[in-house]
């Protein structure tokens, strides 16, 4: 992983799998989280509409090295990576489906 002075990019050993061809849809969770369940569903259904993006779930307690280096502070957050890795956007809380879809666009 690249850091915080400048540009965030993470590997495919961050996240214990592949980058998507087109994107990738980081999600950063924590067992008791209602929410995180919410947020797995929504990027899941639309990683499964738009063709070459990924969604990966990151148990936050179990990556905190990860998590400190990114800065994530609460869960769920959502990264948007684009093919090479590069953080796009990113988005704490329980994001709506037209945003997630609108933030790939930035990816894409």
């Amino acid at each position: 992983m690249r850091g915080q002075g400048e540009e965030q990019r993470l590997e495919p050993a961050d996240l214990s799998g592949e980058l998507g061809e087109r994107a990738t849809l980081v999600q950063f969770s924590s067992a008791f989280c209602a929410p995180c369940r919410a947020t797995r569903r929504t990027l899941g259904e639309v990683a499964a509409m738009v063709p070459g993006v990924t969604h990966v779930d990151i148990d936050a307690e179990a990556h905190l090295s990860l998590v400190r280096a990114l800065g994530i502070v609460r869960t769920p957050t959502v990264l948007v990576l684009d093919a090479a890795g590069r953080v796009v956007r990113r988005a704490a809380g329980q994001p709506r489906r037209a945003d997630v879809i609108a933030a790939l666009g930035e990816a894409l």
